[in-house]
């Protein structure tokens, strides 16, 4: 290798440099995009103001598969985009734009998405980093996902327990366990495949 090629390709070229200090804000970007496209496959349910949604599968992706202040910082950058107006949250028709979207019925699962993702990372990674502790930590943070977004609604609707539970947490478990079910085997499949890579030859 020639010696400017050497030059150019290390830590401390100023090319290089640019782009370790890019690519912080670059992964946030691109992980609250990917939360905004989920938060659009939604399908609205006719007895709760909660639609189904693939939102909250981005989060716990997002959560295996970033560290923890990149996850916490690409949740905040979500919520701030939508503050803005930005649309970037589920549609619905019990759902309005902009930062309204923060107090209206599914305040409490956007909020706890800040906590949820940097927990689920934070719990993988002291872990064994096999597809069973990505389910626990998946698991675990999508049921305080559900948790906070049916203590919002019970606090906003004043509805009794058993009503809350029927309208914020019973209808949505199938599709959870589905979706840590394949959050995890992504983080996992990930895992596998940057270990073959690692253990190749050079």
């Amino acid at each position: 290798m020639s010696k400017d090629l050497s030059v150019a390709l290390s830590p401390a070229a100023p090319g290089t440099a640019i782009l370790r200090r890019l690519r912080a804000p670059g992964i946030v970007l691109a992980g609250s995009v990917l939360v905004a496209a989920c938060a659009h496959l939604s399908v609205p349910l006719f007895f709760t103001p909660v639609p189904l949604t693939l939102q909250d599968f981005a989060v716990l992706v997002l959560g295996l598969l970033l560290p923890p202040g990149l996850a916490a910082a690409t949740m905040g950058a979500y919520l701030a985009e939508g503050a803005l107006g930005l649309p970037v949250f589920a549609p619905g028709p019990h759902l309005v734009p902009g930062p309204a979207h923060l107090f209206g019925p599914t305040g409490g699962y956007l909020l706890a998405y800040v906590v949820a993702a940097p927990l689920i990372s934070i719990l993988f990674r002291r872990g064994r980093r096999g597809f069973a502790w990505a389910f626990v930590g998946a698991a675990i943070g999508d049921l305080l996902i559900l948790f906070c977004g049916a203590v919002w609604l019970a606090a906003l609707t004043h509805a009794s327990p058993r009503f809350t539970l029927a309208q914020a947490v019973l209808p949505f478990l199938p599709g959870s366990a589905l979706k840590v079910a394949a959050a995890a085997g992504l983080a996992a499949g990930r895992l596998r495949l940057r270990r073959a890579r690692d253990s190749r030859p050079n």
